[in-house]
């Protein structure tokens, strides 16, 4: 049985949808995020768990049980927001034993599930510490301590990392992972950050619109995104238009090398930047280096042709042309994507 079960659950906001019948289950101890534009209905989401925004069909379950009219604090579920709604009037461990002391829980068995939160999160002693001393990461830090204390059986993490500069997110989101799996947390977690979620997850849905998009672990919406809208919202770029017959599409860029068995007729085709190999301008596709970017252990090269849509291609850092050089395109078939849907949805 799932520790959590959405079933068509739709909430509204006037005239406006919010989340469209969605269908979402999470097995205890899997960690699963959510990622989407704003409005997608990420937030709402979460909320809907939580108890804190009321539904306007369908159901939310715990464990199997219904969790119609319980209120919040009954849920046994844990939120942690973007800006850690810290209590600026308490100090690090009054921050910590908040939930605890709502709970009913005994005074020295505060102290003890304190001490031991803020050991796990790498803040050992900071009992006495003011919040307004601390740091975006210490703060973030605290937040977590406070949403785990009283034990949920959900964790659920709302931009939990939006806040921190990249180098610190980086760094906290694999500290996350291993302290998740190290306790065996449930969590729901929703993020803009594509690397957040990879990093963070075992499952990523992508939501549009307040409807699920798609649904698969972090490898395979990676490798196969479900449609336009999904590859353009991952950074994908290279999308198009395309007639497939045979191993080859007709493309705006020519014809374009597909996988064996690829489904035939009128499709649409993804060409991950792996796949734009650079050659001489007369083995390939003529294009003008129009720009590059540093992405750390490589380099996009966007490419304009003489006709079709702009390309980017992935370069090792030795091997990338300068911009205003000409240089040739050929594709390699491995990393061509048939999608669903139209290469126009965005």
């Amino acid at each position: 049985m799932s520790l959590l079960s959405l079933e068509n659950v739709t909430v509204r906001f006037g005239g406006r949808t919010a989340l469209d019948g969605v269908d979402l289950e999470v097995a205890e101890h899997e960690r699963v995020c959510v990622l989407g534009p704003s409005g997608s209905g990420k937030s709402t989401l979460l909320r809907v768990v939580a108890g804190l925004q009321r539904v306007d069909a369908g159901r939310v379950l715990l464990s199997g049980a219904d969790q119609s009219g319980v209120p919040v604090h009954r849920r046994e579920v844990g939120l942690m927001f973007q800006d850690h709604q810290l209590f600026p009037q308490r100090d690090v461990a009054g921050n910590v034993a908040f939930g605890l002391r709502m709970r009913g829980t005994a005074r020295g068995g505060i102290q003890e599930r304190v001490a031991e939160l803020l050991d796990l999160v790498g803040l050992p002693g900071a009992q006495r510490r003011a919040v307004a001393a601390l740091s975006g990461g210490e703060q973030q830090r605290v937040a977590l301590a406070r949403a785990l204390a009283p034990r949920p059986r959900l964790l659920m993490l709302d931009e939990p990392l939006g806040q921190l500069d990249r180098s610190l997110r980086e760094r906290l989101v694999v500290e996350l992972r291993d302290l998740f799996g190290r306790l065996g947390t449930t969590v729901l977690a929703v993020t803009h950050d594509q690397g957040e979620a990879f990093a963070l997850a075992d499952r990523v849905v992508v939501m549009r619109d307040g409807r699920i998009a798609q649904s698969g672990t972090p490898l395979e919406v990676w490798q196969r995104p479900a449609s336009a809208f999904v590859a353009r919202f991952l950074g994908f770029r290279n999308v198009v238009a395309a007639s497939v017959a045979g191993t080859r599409a007709a493309t705006p860029w020519g014809k374009v090398p597909v996988p064996d068995d690829s489904e035939q007729g009128e499709r649409t085709l993804l060409v991950r930047p792996a796949g734009v190999r650079l050659v001489a301008p007369a083995d390939g596709l003529p294009c003008t280096v129009t720009g590059r970017t540093f992405r750390g252990d490589h380099v996009a090269v966007l490419l304009r042709p003489e006709d079709g849509p702009v390309l980017e291609a992935a370069c090792a850092l030795r091997d990338a042309p300068a911009s205003g050089a000409r240089v040739g395109v050929a594709f390699d078939a491995e990393h061509v994507v048939l999608l669903d849907g139209d290469a126009r949805d965005r």
